[in-house]
């Protein structure tokens, strides 16, 4: 040790490297302190970025939703031209039915709504009153008859100037209008025609009564069986999920042939939704500049509404009318009397009276059941068969043989 107390000089440098070493921990204490608070500064920015990111995409979403729903609403409001345009626009389509070669009518629920038959996808259609919870009703179907549209149509198939009918209605009213079995294709079947498919050719028997009283999807025996055979008969309904294979009613040869040729389609009362995913109606293969004309009544929008060369919003009821005006045609008159259903119509057997209990149509009020006569329409809901339970979207049900 050195004099006076003081340190060696080999004792002043242990000691400033030990206040040198104390310094280098302290360094680097602090540089470790200010990476966990770098890292925990980068940490906290990239979850407020995070959060940011999926807020932003919260608001993106919940505007892509609010915009959904106000197109959606857009699609399913009823929107009607006013009068002079709608004349300006049936002026024009009467052009269109004069000068077409090969003119095709595709028909919907629409054109029915006039004899008091909902429509699907309407303000008060089947569909829209079962997605909100609401029961279906309607009138008594047999109570129905061929609206202005359907005898228009006749009348225009009887000029020539429409050469054939595809329908996606159940309710026969084309066929009580008149129009040859040959000119209608009715895709989805009609409710007054039940079928033998144990018989070849099929054999069918027309009723005067809604034959679907007990079908539904996946289940079609009527429960009377064929006069010639002795097989259970089958309804000739096609329900969502199903595939339609039956020759007649639905005609699809006959429909896609009159497709192939036509140079001109006029969709009445359809929300195409359906008829869309039909490629052989709408000649697709065909390039765009050699496929139909199309031309679509409807107060609402459609899916084929930017093909269109003419969107007229309207009933078609009042379409219809102007139409047959300005083409200068007589629209006929229903006569119940004259209906061709009753001609066509195979009478049930001793002991299948009982097998149904659906009003049958009567060609006069005085051919009526006494009980029948005077009677209000029922506004009862319409179970099973074609209308109601049964043709409800999606219902899911028990697949029966």
């Amino acid at each position: 040790m050195a004099a006076g107390g003081g340190l060696s000089r080999s004792e002043r440098k242990a000691a400033e490297r030990v206040r040198r070493l104390r310094e280098e921990q302290q360094r680097e204490r602090l540089r470790q302190v200010s990476r966990i608070l770098r890292k925990a500064a980068a940490e906290r920015s990239a979850e407020e970025g995070r959060l940011l990111a999926e807020s932003e995409d919260l608001v993106t979403e919940l505007q892509g939703r609010s915009r959904r729903r106000e197109g959606l609403k857009r699609r399913q409001e009823e929107v009607c031209d006013d009068p002079e345009e709608l004349r300006r626009k049936v002026r024009e389509l009467a052009g269109a039915v004069r000068n077409a070669k090969y003119l095709v009518v595709y028909t919907g629920a629409g054109i029915s709504t006039a004899a008091s038959i909902p429509d699907y996808r309407g303000p008060n259609g089947v569909w829209t009153l079962l997605q909100k919870g609401r029961s279906v009703s309607a009138a008594d179907l047999s109570e129905a008859e061929p609206t202005l549209t359907h005898m228009s149509i006749a009348r225009l198939h009887e000029q020539k100037l429409v050469r054939h009918v595809v329908s996606q209605n159940c309710d026969g009213l084309h066929l009580r209008s008149g129009l040859p079995r040959t000119a209608i294709s009715e895709l989805h079947g009609n409710m007054y025609i039940e079928v033998c498919t144990s018989c070849i050719p099929n054999r069918e028997y027309v009723r005067m009564f809604d034959v679907t009283e007990r079908t539904a999807l996946h289940r079609h025996q009527t429960g009377r069986t064929c006069h010639k055979c002795g097989a259970q008969l089958r309804d000739t309904i096609v329900h969502f999920g199903e595939r339609g294979t039956l020759g007649q009613p639905l005609n699809w040869e006959a429909a896609t042939e009159a497709a192939s040729k036509a140079d001109t389609i006029l969709c009445l009362g359809s929300s195409l939704k359906v008829l869309k995913k039909y490629p052989r109606l709408w000649c697709m293969t065909k390039p765009p500049s050699r496929r139909p004309k199309l031309y679509i009544v409807n107060l609402q929008w459609t899916p084929k509404d930017d093909w269109a060369a003419l969107k007229l919003h309207g009933k078609c009821d009042d379409v219809m009318q102007l139409l047959m005006d300005e083409l200068g045609l007589q629209i006929p008159l229903y006569y119940r009397w004259q209906d061709p259903i009753f001609s066509l119509a195979t009478p049930l057997r001793a002991g299948e009276e009982n097998s149904h209990s659906r009003k049958s149509l009567c060609r006069s009020r005085e051919e009526a059941p006494s009980g029948d006569r005077g009677a209000p329409l029922s506004s009862a809901p319409i179970l099973g068969g074609w209308f109601g339970r049964g043709c409800a979207k999606r219902a899911k049900r028990k697949k029966a043989t």
